[in-house]
């Protein structure tokens, strides 16, 4: 008898995996809402960095803000799922269609600037200013690189 509860239970168990994953899964306005959360949080990082550059500062005191962008875009890539492009039932977002069509061309994009803000940082963290500056110039490159072609104004 007990063979045949535990049966059961595990039979009801696997029915509602996929209900549960579901449930799980965030809305695509959900994620469209973090995707512009994240970004603008990086933005807003990558604007307080840049003024550390241009004033010429002594760039040790943004580690942790180039940290907190580099944590950001080891993800942010994956932050575009179908169901989330200008259009869907629901969606306000800025993503330009060329994401979805042309998806190898935005993750190398996206892709650069994990090697700009490990320059970045090891530049931020070295005190070198003028190496700072180049390392600034260099991620506003990058990001530009992706916003023109992938991101509506």
């Amino acid at each position: 008898m007990k063979l045949w509860m535990a049966g059961l239970g595990m039979a009801a168990l696997m029915g509602a995996t996929p209900v549960l994953e579901a449930m799980a899964q965030p809305s695509p306005a959900a994620i469209v809402t973090e995707r512009r959360e994240g970004f603008k949080a990086a933005g807003d990082n990558m604007t307080a960095i840049a003024a550390v550059a241009r004033a010429g500062g002594d760039p040790r005191g943004t580690v942790e803000r180039i940290a907190a962008v580099q944590a950001w875009f080891a993800t942010a890539g994956t932050r575009f799922p179908a169901g989330t492009q200008q259009g869907a039932p629901g969606i306000d977002t800025r993503a330009l269609p060329a994401i979805w069509t042309d998806r190898a061309t935005f993750d190398t994009a996206m892709a650069a600037m994990g090697p700009r803000l490990t320059a970045l940082r090891e530049a931020a963290a070295s005190g070198n200013v003028a190496n700072f500056q180049a390392a600034v110039q260099a991620t506003g490159a990058a990001c530009g690189d992706c916003h023109r072609p992938f991101r509506a104004r």
